[in-house]
């Protein structure tokens, strides 16, 4: 795709107002390769002289901007491709995104694939690609960007989102701007993954609604790492694909997207909640490069300021340490003895306006072990207050910067006062400008995240049709042979649960057989100690046959384990803690199967619950390496009957300090 996206020469077809826009920006970018207008029936376009058919061009473009109905657009593409034109964007609507209003749109989808053959083609249905690098702007319609030299690439499925990006005053220099519209031939990843490896782009945000080819956005990852590059990313268009079915807590758990975001977070792509986050994440990363830890350091002229920094890393993995002595001793020596010394740090007002006493004070705060040092600084207004001292805070940025090592930021606590020329000037002397305090914590966290280690590709996703459900007899016999520890049980009518359960060993429990939510229905009666007890029990509850089990005691915490296989993703694990009030409690952790014992550890400590599974005020842990076994017997079953099982879950996973016991279980599968 490199003649598409760095192109020499530029074609562009079609007469209307898109197509002129696409010529004048061009020309007011400097692109210094020729464009050439096609129409047949215009002397020019955009003030630049039009060549009546594409065969009349001195040599095959190497991209071209087509702005014509979707049927010319067909024929265009098939020409384009045969003379050797190197891509195109395609403009117009009307194809796979409009089946539902046109009956032809998959049909003239698939001609236009045919037409472009090998030829790289974005969209159709969308607005193109901004190069800032090179000044050539495959674009209809207005922008807000300049050229740079260096930045960042941003993908988006959505043209219009592309053009408010673009309108950002927050310092970012963007290097490509890219709309991918119906991604019918190129998709998201393929372009992520060209963009990724020119030497003058920093990092990769993407605005994703849907992720489709799984293997290419693996691939991209996988390149990303290579270069030492990063990708951040924000999930929107949250679907209802994942939610196959509604018998299960797992099911409710996943959530509609919970496989897109599990998928992002395996390839190490950090996942921000909103646009701007997504600008001062990438900004981050383009001025800093990744960060080496989570571990930074804060200071401000104000108490108040230093608190709303605190309190904004409460919930992220973003950490203040403690001052260490040589920062102490070296603050105290800097501040003198009415400041309290923190990190945050409140340095008072007694060295405002003093540069070198606040250079001395910001290079005391900066241990080298830090991987960011924040300075909180809000910008007056221009048109009503002066700012020389302000300016000292920007001087004494870059020579702290400069003297300890450590990578500086400004933080503004509100976005607008933080100016755009502020922001420019501090990007070009390497101390990053993050405007707005939650906005700039979210871009830490992003920059901070360590990367996973490699996993193996996940399970492409299908469809399973016509699955049925289990019973829980039948669901719990087909784990055992997988490694999955369940209690022992007997199948038996109401007249048969008393001499079931004497056999068994008392306590039991007694279960109704037919119903999936056995709570809700009055199926459950638990910790029965006699036969009479059971008899009783059976009596009371619906249908005419039971399972009576072995009662598991000495809980320490009750699991849900549970795999749903997502069409889009593939299959979905989900650890929480289980038991009736799952739901209630929302307490869990989604990743992409296959997993590694490892992983399994490493989610199980994430649940709020961990804190009972590793022996809460005194009490016994439960048994980890029997917790892990269990999902991994879980995972293989799944693995085992992949294309077949569409469900599985545990709930709930009893562990205990010498066990984990499946005390129920739920499949639903094909046959």
């Amino acid at each position: 795709m490199e003649r598409l996206f760095r192109p020499r020469s530029i074609a562009v077809i079609g007469g209307g107002a898109w197509c002129e826009n696409v010529v004048e920006r061009c020309r007011e970018m400097a692109f210094d390769g020729p464009v050439w207008p096609i129409h047949p029936k215009r002397d020019s376009l955009g003030g630049v002289p039009a060549f009546a058919r594409l065969e009349d061009l001195p040599t095959a473009p190497d991209a071209c901007f087509i702005g014509v109905n979707r049927h010319v657009t067909i024929e265009a593409v098939r020409l384009l491709s045969d003379m050797g034109a190197g891509g195109a964007v395609c403009f117009a609507s009307g194809f796979s995104e409009a089946r539902e209003e046109m009956a032809d749109g998959d049909d003239l989808q698939a001609a236009l694939l045919a037409a472009a053959g090998d030829m790289p083609i974005l969209g159709p249905n969308c607005y193109g690609f901004i190069n800032y690098l090179d000044g050539a702007l495959l674009w209809p319609d207005q922008h807000g960007g300049k050229r740079v030299e260096r930045g960042v690439a941003i993908l988006t499925q959505s043209s219009n989102i592309a053009i408010n990006l673009t309108m950002q005053t927050r310092g970012l220099p963007l290097a490509f701007i890219v709309t991918v519209g119906n991604q019918a031939q190129t998709g998201m990843a393929e372009i992520g993954q060209a963009l990724l490896r020119d030497p003058r782009v920093t990092a990769l945000g993407l605005h994703i609604e849907g992720i489709g080819d799984l293997g290419a956005f693996e691939g991209m990852a996988a390149t990303a790492r290579a270069l030492g590059k990063r990708i951040v990313a924000i999930k929107a268009g949250k679907s209802e694909q994942a939610r196959a079915a509604t018998i299960s807590h797992t099911a409710s758990l996943a959530g509609s997207d919970a496989g897109a975001r599990a998928f992002l977070a395996r390839l190490g792509v950090a996942q921000v909640g909103s646009l701007t986050e997504l600008l001062e994440a990438l900004k981050l990363l383009h001025v800093a490069g990744p960060l080496a830890s989570n571990r930074i350091a804060s200071a401000s002229c104000s108490g108040g300021e230093a608190s709303l920094m605190a309190d904004a890393v409460e919930g992220r993995n973003v950490v203040f340490p403690p001052l260490n002595a040589a920062q102490k001793e070296d603050l105290r020596a800097a501040l003198g003895p009415k400041v309290a010394l923190a990190n945050p740090l409140d340095y008072h007002t007694y060295i405002w306006g003093d540069e070198a006493a606040q250079t001395r004070s910001f290079s005391a705060l900066m241990d080298p072990g830090l991987a960011l040092g924040c300075l909180v600084l809000d910008f007056p207004r221009a048109d009503r207050c002066g700012s020389d001292d302000w300016d000292a805070v920007l001087r004494a940025a870059i020579a702290t910067r400069k003297a300890r090592g450590v990578p500086m930021a400004l933080v503004s606590t509100l976005p607008e006062t933080l100016p755009e020329a502020v922001c420019e000037a501090m990007v070009a002397e390497g101390v990053t400008p993050l405007c707005g305090l939650s906005d700039a914590v979210a871009a830490i966290e992003a920059a901070a995240l360590e990367l996973p280690a490699f996993a193996a590709p996940v399970l492409l996703p299908g469809a399973v049709e016509h699955a049925g459900v289990l019973t829980e007899e039948a669901a719990k016999s087909a784990l055992v042979p997988y490694g999955l520890r369940v209690p022992k049980f007997r199948h038996a009518t109401a007249a048969e649960t008393a001499n079931a359960a004497t056999d068994l060993g008392y306590p039991v429990v007694l279960k109704g057989i037919g119903m999936a939510h056995k709570t809700e229905a009055g199926a459950v009666a638990l910790n029965l100690a006699s036969a009479a007890a059971v008899r009783a029990a059976a009596a009371a509850m619906p249908g005419a046959e039971f399972l009576v089990e072995k009662m598991v005691t000495e809980s320490v915490v009750e699991l849900l384990v549970g795999v749903l296989l997502d069409p889009a993703h593939g299959y979905v694990m989900t650890l929480a803690a289980g038991g009736v009030l799952t739901e209630v409690m929302a307490d869990s952790v989604t990743m992409l199967v296959p997993v590694t014992g490892a992983d399994i550890e490493a989610a199980l400590l994430r649940l709020r619950c961990a804190p009972l599974l590793t022996g809460y005020r005194g009490a016994r842990p439960a048994d980890k390496k029997a917790v892990v076994g269990a999902v991994l017997a879980v995972q293989d079953y799944v693995i085992a009957h992949r294309g077949r099982v569409a469900e599985v879950e545990v709930n709930p996973l009893i562990c205990t300090p010498d066990a984990a016991i499946a005390a129920d279980a739920l499949i639903r599968a094909k046959e």
